[in-house]
């Protein structure tokens, strides 16, 4: 592995361990073996590391999201990649944390856009087979909010007292978006 890809790799470490509150280029470089001269070779600064490593995250995120969201039944694939997200959110809260603060930071990391243009083009399949109940930008917004809250409350479970969200929690919030902008099925 390159001199790069170990640095990433250390960074996303860190950040899982401890979130971005712990993240320093002392502490990734103590993980990676490597020399500070190389980290700013590759990356400038501290901040260039910390988006590489966040983009990498953002990559991996949407490479799962594709995997999640294949099959013929669009809605299925939509409560696929619900799901997923939170999955990956519940796997790694403080990664999840610290690549939301990227993006609330204005930076411009193209798989976090995919991501969203991924939901839309699932709720667009969904509108083509006539299940849609909504437009598609307001589901999108529904599904986004949904899913993010669910997330969230493994991000917050610290301050909750708890360590995971009840699966009646979660279920309601997807169930909840899911009702608001699929057409019901009559019997």
């Amino acid at each position: 592995m390159n001199a790069r890809d170990t640095l990433i790799l250390a960074a996303l470490k860190v950040l899982e361990e401890g979130g971005e509150a712990t993240f320093s280029t002392r502490s990734v470089l103590s993980i990676a073996g490597l020399s500070a001269p190389t980290l700013y070779h590759h990356f400038g600064n501290a901040d260039g590391l910390l988006s590489a490593a966040t983009t990498v995250a953002f990559e991996q995120f949407l490479n799962r999201k594709y995997a999640a969201e294949q099959g013929d039944d669009a809605s299925a694939a939509l409560t696929n990649g619900w799901d997923d997200y939170v999955l990956f959110a519940a796997e790694r809260p403080r990664l999840y944390a610290a690549m939301l603060s990227r993006v609330l930071a204005g930076g411009e990391i193209p798989a976090a856009r995919q991501a969203f243009d991924l939901l839309r083009i699932q709720l667009r399949r969904i509108e083509v087979d006539g299940q849609l109940a909504t437009d598609v930008e307001s589901a999108a917004d529904w599904m986004w909010a949904s899913v993010n809250s669910a997330s969230l409350l493994f991000v917050t479970a610290h301050l909750r007292g708890s360590k995971t969200p009840t699966n009646n929690v979660l279920k309601s919030l997807r169930d909840g978006s899911l009702n608001a902008i699929l057409r019901q099925q009559k019997d």
